[in-house]
C-alpha cells in the first residue's frame, strides 16, 4: 500500500506519460491508466489536468498489442528523484516488470519534465537526444534525465500532452510542445487516436 508522500511548500508543475498495453489486476489498459491515476493521486499527487486517452501502435512495430497513452500535469514540490521514486512504486502496485526495455507492460509512467530543469546536466541531455534508435534500444540511462531525452521523437506522447500543455517550453530545444508536434511526421500524429476522454 503506498504511502502519501510528504512535500516541501514550491511546487512546480511536473509532466507525466502513461501507458499500457497489457491487462492488469485492475483490468483493460484503459481501466489501468484511470486507476494508476488514482494511486497516483493517493500517494499524494495533486492531479492538475489529464489528456484524453488515446490508442498508439506498439513501438517497436510488431513487438505486441497497440497501447494506451496518456498525458497528466501534476503539482509537485519535491525533487525530481523523489517525483520519479514515487511513479515507479505505482507502477509496481500494478506488477511492472523492468526486466526487458520496450517490453509491452501494464503500466509505465514516465516522468517528462519538472517546471524547466535540466537533470543532470546539458551535457548529458544533449548526449541522449542524439543517441541512435539501434543504442536506445540496447542503453537506458543510469542517472535521471530531464526533460526525458526521446520526448520530441514521440507522437505517442506528444498528442496527448498537446492536450494538456501545448505551450510548454523544453527548456534545452526552446520549443514548444506544439511545435515538436507540428516537426513530427504527419503519419505518426495520425497513428495516435484519441479513445474519447480521459476520465
Amino acid at each position: 500500500m503506498l504511502q502519501p508522500h510528504e512535500q516541501a511548500s514550491a511546487t512546480e508543475i511536473a509532466l507525466i506519460a502513461l501507458g499500457s498495453n497489457l491487462t492488469s489486476s485492475f483490468g483493460s489498459p484503459e481501466n489501468t491508466l484511470r486507476q494508476g491515476l488514482e494511486k497516483m493521486a493517493d500517494a499524494g499527487l495533486s492531479i492538475h489536468q489529464v489528456s484524453r486517452f488515446f490508442q498508439t501502435p506498439c513501438f517497436p512495430a510488431g513487438a505486441g498489442p497497440d497501447y494506451v497513452n496518456a498525458c497528466a500535469s501534476v503539482q509537485w514540490a519535491g525533487s525530481a528523484r523523489d517525483l520519479l521514486a514515487l511513479l515507479h512504486e505505482v507502477e509496481t502496485l500494478f506488477g511492472r516488470d523492468r526486466a526487458q526495455r520496450w517490453a509491452s507492460r501494464t503500466l509505465d509512467i514516465d516522468l517528462l519534465a519538472l517546471g524547466a530543469q535540466v537533470h543532470p546536466d546539458l551535457d548529458t541531455q544533449e548526449a541522449w537526444q542524439a543517441l541512435s534508435v539501434e543504442n536506445q534500444q540496447l542503453r537506458a540511462p543510469e542517472e535521471l534525465i530531464l526533460p526525458h531525452p526521446r520526448l520530441q521523437d514521440r507522437a505517442f506522447v506528444l498528442v496527448p500532452l498537446a492536450d494538456i500543455a501545448a505551450d510548454w517550453t523544453h527548456p534545452v530545444l526552446g520549443v514548444t510542445v506544439s511545435q515538436m508536434l507540428a516537426q513530427l511526421p504527419r503519419a505518426d500524429r495520425a497513428a495516435v487516436v484519441p479513445m474519447g476522454d480521459g476520465q
